[in-house]
């Protein structure tokens, strides 16, 4: 079966700087892909380019069959795919109701309020509170559910768990494995290997704009001593 998402020699470039030298990738459905690597190396450069935020690119991007290189950005979400940068996005000056509801829905399949609420209970809890008055944690949880409503298929997570506290991570985690229940595809971008070791399935391991191997989660523990050594884990 063709995968969902295929990246084939991808390059990418900011200015003069060139970051990305010929990313492979394929993502299947429903699957759960983990991006590993230390700062810099171009995991974060990789989601914005799959998106279209970065257009100085050249190499392959298919999506559920469509080449995704000419799309424009504006486009990107009605194609299915769905973006949390790390910085998250929230507008301050809106309550959680408004931030959830801003999104439009681009397909059929998106969660209701409701099912939202019942994921992020806490968000239920502030749903009249403005951005500026939510926990870290509560922006992130607020950064994906918002997602959640408009039916894409693949959500691009970018180190969705930086600088929150270890419950908070945990919670995290709890809802990327129910998410993928629903038959959600996810790719992560993610530094906290212990983290990720628990809810992937595959690993992209990433080092100076390459992908330098792609592993199962089954071959974690003979996969270590490479992980120690690029990563610094």
């Amino acid at each position: 079966m063709a995968p969902l998402l295929e990246v084939q020699g991808l390059n990418a470039w900011y200015g003069e700087s060139h970051i990305l030298h010929g990313i492979d990738m394929t993502v299947g459905e429903g699957e759960m892909i983990t991006i590993l690597g230390r700062n810099g190396v171009g995991k974060t450069t990789t989601l914005r380019t799959i998106t279209g935020i970065v257009r100085a690119r050249k190499g392959k991007i298919s999506f559920a069959g469509t080449d995704m290189m000419h799309v424009p950005l504006h486009k990107t979400a009605h194609k299915g795919i769905g973006f949390v940068p790390e910085e998250r996005g929230i507008f301050a000056t809106l309550t959680v109701s408004e931030n959830l509801m801003l999104p439009p829905v681009v397909a059929p399949g998106g969660m209701t309020l409701d099912e939202i609420y019942e994921l992020f209970p806490n968000l239920y809890e502030r749903r009249t509170s403005s951005g500026t008055k939510l926990s870290g944690g509560e922006q992130q949880m607020l950064a994906i559910a918002r997602i959640l409503r408009t039916g894409v298929r693949l959500l691009l997570l970018d180190e969705p768990t930086e600088g929150l506290a270890p419950v908070i991570v945990q919670r995290i985690g709890e809802v990327l494995k129910t998410l993928k229940e629903r038959g959600m595809t996810i790719v992560l971008v993610e530094q906290n290997f212990r983290f990720a070791s628990r809810i992937a399935d595959r690993f992209y391991l990433m080092d100076h704009g390459q992908m330098v191997s792609e592993f199962p989660v089954g071959e974690l523990p003979q996969r270590m001593d490479m992980l120690h050594k690029v990563l610094g884990v």
